[in-house]
């Protein structure tokens, strides 16, 4: 049976499994006067396990990209740990600190806050409920009871600048992202590490929509950009990746795609992808978890772990040189001879080389 509750509740529960829950989904949409969208399921895990994960998504489930994946990451905690699970959708930035301690005053011992966006309401809360450990997907600060989750964005941007550059004709190319915090920076230095590796003179470009999921913010940032003279679009978004795709096939330039393979939404358009299987990351670190042996660290997982981080498939416009480039630098990073420090730059805090001059 399934409740609805206002926004002070925050829960709709059910006694279903996980991979039944997508029923609710067409209960999950709120009402336009509803803020924020607070749909949430829970389900039961076998006897005596006594080990409860959550998870707190800033977008939709439906969004084929970063909210899915962390949706369905609570289907392979079920499964693989035995894990009572739970979710809660489309919460906005001014209510995440009230999904996680609704989470935390439930009981949950591990709770995922989905995106770097988090940081500030995982620190705020976590000092609050001492019992619970939190996890923030994408993010970088670490406590007595704070981790965090995160691929190796340097890396995988590094490849995706290789294939920009040797596309653009330009020899400008851009990323686009929603928000600046320290992973998704960490994707545009890589990225423009990754090109200049290629053309050192190269123009790389940064442009910030705030708003992962606005499909039409993101058709305009495109179209500045392609306006400037970018021809290679590399987004980092969620929902509003289809925008970034179809502007650039629209004006016949190039994109990268992200997270997921994106290359069959425009197989002559997206050049290649960031593939990341976040699902298997967050069901690696709930293993830990549960296990007991989970720090206050973070968890960082490279292309060393081609399951859960890869390029994906390249478009058939790509030439095999190029490919040839990319999978050696690809190999050449899984085994850290190609390898990044920290460094600065004007005076700021960013990521070169290691061994390089600083640039």
């Amino acid at each position: 049976m399934v409740h609805r509750y206002r926004r002070r509740q925050l829960l709709i529960y059910a006694s279903t499994a996980l991979g039944s829950s997508l029923l609710l989904k067409a209960c999950a949409n709120p009402t336009p006067t509803e803020s924020p969208a607070v749909s949430s399921a829970a389900n039961s895990s076998p006897a005596g396990t006594g080990f409860k994960v959550a998870i707190v998504l800033p977008g939709p489930i439906t969004d084929k990209g970063w909210n899915q994946a962390g949706y369905e990451s609570m289907a392979i905690v079920k499964t693989k740990l035995g894990a009572e699970t739970a979710y809660v959708e489309k919460v906005a930035q001014a209510d995440q600190a009230e999904a996680l301690s609704d989470f935390a005053r439930r009981g949950f011992n591990l709770i995922i806050a989905h995106g770097g966006q988090f940081e500030a309401a995982v620190k705020q809360v976590a000092t609050q409920f001492p019992n619970a450990f939190f996890v923030i997907s994408d993010g970088v600060a670490t406590g007595s009871n704070i981790a965090s989750l995160q691929v190796n964005h340097l890396q995988i941007a590094y490849l995706c600048g290789i294939v920009a550059a040797e596309m653009s004709k330009s020899n400008k190319v851009a990323f686009l992202t929603a928000q600046s915090f320290t992973t998704t920076d960490q994707e545009r230095r890589g990225f423009e590490l990754g090109a200049k590796s290629v053309k050192p003179a190269i123009e790389v470009k940064a442009s910030y929509t705030n708003d992962w999921n606005d499909v039409s913010k993101a058709k305009e940032a495109t179209q500045a950009l392609l306006a400037s003279g970018v021809d290679v679009v590399y987004n980092m978004l969620d929902a509003a990746a289809a925008g970034v795709i179809e502007t650039v096939a629209d004006k016949q330039a190039y994109a990268i795609g992200y997270f997921e393979d994106q290359l069959s939404r425009a197989p002559k358009t997206v050049l290649t992808s960031a593939v990341q299987n976040y699902g298997l990351a967050i069901e690696t670190v709930a293993e830990i978890a549960k296990n007991g042996q989970i720090k206050g660290d973070v968890y960082t997982l490279g292309l060393d772990k081609p399951d859960i981080l890869r390029l994906g498939e390249f478009s058939a416009i790509v030439s095999e040189a190029t490919r040839q480039k990319a999978l050696q630098a690809k190999d050449a990073l899984a085994a850290q001879k190609i390898a990044f420090e920290d460094c600065k730059l004007g005076g700021k805090a960013s990521w070169c080389i290691k061994g390089a001059k600083t640039t």
